[in-house]
């Protein structure tokens, strides 16, 4: 990961989004502005349908046909090849979902070495750097577990420990906990924001849930496709 500590890791100027149904242009972000910076936790809060997880889509490099500017890490991704973005999404970003989306046929360790194999890195240090990360998750005792051995918690602390395998530079996270009981969410979000924080990057977290959006840095709304602060 590059020292992006003097420029946002993301920055959107006008993000625009417009889907066509039945006919009927449906702006979905209208005009997003946004710049987070590095060491920064800031919640992504909206109703559903807002537009947060299109939102996230666009900074994921995911899929085309916004318009405005995306920079990652200075960056101008509009002017990228596909290749280009690809690379940028690997050395910059990390991913969680609502949903863990873990290869079932594979253990806790082997989940999220993969993330350390398709970036290039060798064998053993991918290895190394997931029971290191799934450790410092508690979960030392399942590294050889497989996804249906484990809770659901324990299956999402996998998901974070993936997300993070390659020390990106932004974490974008879509109801990381979304899918827990009261109790495993508030565990799974601090370790989140703790494994974040220890690394110095900066996460975008999506969420319902007004309380933990307000133990983050900063909150941000999205209302029919416009960000206010």
């Amino acid at each position: 990961m590059n020292d992006v500590s003097d420029a946002p890791v993301v920055r959107l100027i006008d993000l625009r989004r417009t889907f066509h149904q039945a006919g009927e242009a449906i702006e979905v972000l209208r005009g997003v502005n946004l710049d987070v910076w590095p060491g920064e936790v800031v919640a992504l809060l909206g109703p559903s349908g807002s537009g947060k997880s299109t939102m996230l889509q666009a900074i994921g490099l995911l899929e085309g046909g916004f318009g405005g500017q995306i920079l990652i890490a200075g960056h101008d991704a509009s002017t990228l090849s596909g290749d280009a973005r690809t690379a940028l999404r690997r050395d910059y970003l990390g991913f969680v979902y609502q949903f863990h989306h873990l290869l079932p046929d594979f253990t806790a360790t082997e989940n999220v070495m993969l993330a350390g194999l398709v970036a290039g890195r060798g064998k053993a240090d991918a290895t190394a750097r997931a029971r290191a990360l799934l450790d410092s998750l508690g979960l030392g005792h399942r590294l050889d577990h497989r996804p249906s051995q484990l809770s659901g918690g324990e299956q999402q602390r996998v998901a974070v420990a993936r997300a993070l395998a390659n020390r990106p530079a932004l974490v974008l996270a879509d109801e990381p906990t979304g899918n827990l009981d009261e109790a495993t969410a508030d565990r799974v979000f601090d370790e989140l924001v703790t494994l974040v924080r220890s690394l110095g990057s900066a996460a975008l977290i999506a969420t319902h849930n007004e309380r933990l959006a307000l133990r983050m840095d900063r909150v941000v709304r999205l209302h029919e496709g416009v960000l206010r602060a």
